[in-house]
C-alpha cells in the first residue's frame, strides 16, 4: 500500500505557473488547451528555465493545429493528398518508389486516424513488416514515414512527428563489379560480333557510356544538336525528365567518345539533328548476352560508368574534376570515397618508378662502362 501511494504521489501533477505543472518527481509537464484539443505533454526535465523554454516551444507548435476540418483524417487520405503534394517536383521513378512506400507502410497503418500515430504504432510496423524488410526497403519505409509525417506537422494536423525517433537499418554497401581494360575490350568484340546488337545501336550505346560516365538515362536522351563538335562538348540535359540532380551539365568529347558519335553519324546518315542519338533504352540485354558468350562477370550499365570513373583517376585527373563530369554535386566526396583504394593502388605502382640512388651512377654510363670492360675506380680492388 504504502508503494503504491508513493507511486500516485509521484505522479500528481502540482500547478507552478500558466499551464505548467511539476510530478512528485520533480518532472515538468504542460497542459493546454488549444481549440477545443487538451494537450498534455512532459516536458521531459526538472530544469525551470528549459521547462519553460519547451513550453514556449509547444505552444507555438500547437497553435499550428487546425480545427475539426483534419482531426480525423486517415493515413491512407494523407498520404493520398501528399504524393498529389510532391508529383510535379519528383520524376517518375522517385516518385513510383515513394508510392510503392506508401502501400508497404499501409499494410500497418492503414485506416489509423494520423493524430493516433504514435511510437507505438510505428514500432509496431518496425518489428512486424519493418522486419521482413530489406535494410534498404525499411530505410525507404521509414525514411517516407517521416516526410509523410513533417507534412502532417506542417498542416497542423499533429504537434509531434514520432517517427523521427526511429534509426536506419545499416546497409551492406553493394560490390563494385567494374571491366578492367582487357575485360573491356572483350566485351566490346562480343558486342561487335553480334550483328543485331550492333544494327541497334546497343554496341555503340556501350561504349558510349564507358567514354562518357554517363547513367544510362542520360545517354538516351542525348541529341545530335547536343553535341558540339566545334566547342569539343557534348551538352547533357536528362530530357524532359532531367538529370538526377535536376541539372544540366557540359562534358568534354573526350576523343574515344567523339569517335563512337562519328561511327554513329556516319552508319545512320542523320539529317535531323533534333533526333537522340540512341532509339534504344538500354544495352542491358545485349550485354547480359555478350558476357555469357565471352564468359565474363556480368557487368552492368551501371558498371561502364565506374570503369569511366576509375579510368579517369588512373589518368590521375582531380576528383572534382571527375565529380563534375559524373554530375555529382558534392565536389568530389563521393568519388573519393567509392574510388579512393584506386587512387592509393595506381599511387603505389607509380612509386615504383621513383627508385633512384643520389650515390649510384646512372644506368647510361653504367652500361657504357660494362661494354668497355672497366671497372669503376675505387670498387673490387
Amino acid at each position: 500500500m504504502l508503494m503504491g501511494s508513493a507511486a500516485q504521489k509521484s505522479q500528481m501533477l502540482k500547478k507552478v505557473g500558466e499551464c505548467l505543472y511539476r510530478n512528485g518527481n520533480k518532472v515538468y509537464f504542460a497542459l493546454l488547451k488549444v481549440r477545443g484539443k487538451q494537450i498534455k505533454r512532459s516536458l521531459k526535465t526538472s530544469d525551470l528555465p528549459l521547462a519553460k523554454r519547451r513550453l514556449a516551444d509547444l505552444r507555438a507548435k500547437s497553435e499550428r493545429l487546425h480545427g475539426k476540418e483534419n482531426r480525423n483524417i486517415r493515413f491512407d487520405e494523407l498520404a493520398a493528398q501528399w504524393l498529389e503534394s510532391i508529383k510535379s517536383s519528383l520524376k517518375p521513378a522517385s516518385l513510383s518508389r515513394r508510392h510503392v512506400a506508401i502501400v508497404g507502410l499501409a499494410q500497418a497503418l492503414k485506416g489509423i486516424p494520423v493524430r493516433t500515430i504514435g511510437f507505438a504504432e510505428i514500432d509496431n510496423w518496425k518489428r512486424g513488416r519493418g522486419a521482413t524488410l530489406s535494410a534498404r526497403s525499411h530505410n525507404i519505409e521509414l525514411e517516407t514515414l517521416k516526410i509523410l509525417l513533417r507534412y502532417a506537422c506542417q498542416r497542423g494536423i499533429v504537434i509531434d512527428n514520432h517517427a523521427e525517433q526511429f534509426n536506419r537499418r545499416k546497409q551492406i554497401q553493394a560490390t563494385v563489379v567494374m571491366p578492367d581494360r582487357a575485360q573491356f575490350t572483350a566485351l566490346v568484340k562480343e558486342l561487335r560480333n553480334a550483328p543485331l546488337t550492333v544494327a541497334s545501336g546497343a554496341a555503340d550505346m556501350v561504349e558510349f557510356l564507358a567514354y562518357s560516365g554517363m547513367r544510362v538515362g542520360e545517354a538516351r536522351e542525348v541529341r545530335f544538336c547536343d553535341v558540339n563538335f566545334d566547342l569539343g562538348t557534348v551538352l547533357i540535359t536528362g530530357g524532359e525528365g532531367g538529370t538526377k540532380n535536376h541539372q544540366q551539365r557540359t562534358l568534354p568529347l573526350f576523343p574515344n567518345l567523339r569517335n563512337v558519335i562519328d561511327r554513329i553519324k556516319t552508319r545512320r546518315q542523320v539529317n535531323d539533328f533534333n533526333a537522340r542519338i540512341f532509339d534504344i533504352l538500354s544495352p542491358r540485354g545485349a550485354m547480359e548476352s555478350a558476357c555469357i558468350r565471352g564468359g565474363l562477370p556480368d557487368f552492368t550499365v551501371h558498371s561502364m560508368r565506374h570503369f569511366f570513373a576509375s579510368n579517369a583517376i588512373e589518368a590521375g585527373i582531380n576528383f572534382k574534376v571527375i565529380a563534375d563530369w559524373l554530375g555529382h554535386s558534392d565536389g568530389g566526396i563521393l568519388v573519393a570515397k567509392t574510388y579512393g583504394h584506386l587512387r592509393s593502388e595506381f599511387s603505389a605502382a607509380m612509386a615504383e618508378k621513383m627508385s633512384f640512388d643520389a650515390l649510384a651512377e646512372p644506368l647510361q654510363i653504367r652500361a657504357k662502362k660494362s661494354r668497355s670492360g672497366c671497372r669503376p675506380k675505387g670498387r673490387g680492388r
